[in-house]
């Protein structure tokens, strides 16, 4: 059995590995999320010729810094509705799964009713 087969609170645990390429994964992700940040903080301030460089420095940090706490509500907002709507399907999955297995049962005496009403018949 592999390590994504073993599954612990009715989900799949992938292990170490792919922890770990999920936090590359995520920190490559983050680090171009900062990159476009700052290449948007130049050419913002690009069109301002009366800058200083210290004014430009201090203009681009804020708009990075703007930047990223934006990302990092949007990306919250982004997890927090994932985690809301596993929760959702989860919940239908547990009752539908019920349902089908109820109307399997059912199935399953009818034609036992039936089968045993048909041999008592002869």
């Amino acid at each position: 059995m592999t390590d994504a087969e073993h599954h612990v609170g009715g989900r799949p645990q992938g292990g170490a590995d792919e922890d770990l390429g999920n936090q590359v994964e995520g920190y490559l992700l983050w680090r171009a999320r900062i990159a476009e940040a700052e290449q948007r903080a130049r050419e913002f301030t690009l069109c301002m010729d009366w800058l200083t460089t210290s004014q430009r420095d201090e203009i681009e940090r804020h708009y990075v810094d703007d930047s990223l706490r934006n990302a990092r509500q949007d990306l919250e907002r982004v997890a927090a509705r994932c985690v809301s709507l596993r929760g959702e399907y989860e919940r239908r999955y547990r009752r539908l799964r019920a349902r089908c297995a109820g109307w399997s049962l059912a199935v399953c005496a009818g034609v036992t009713f039936l089968a045993a009403a048909a041999s008592l018949g002869r």
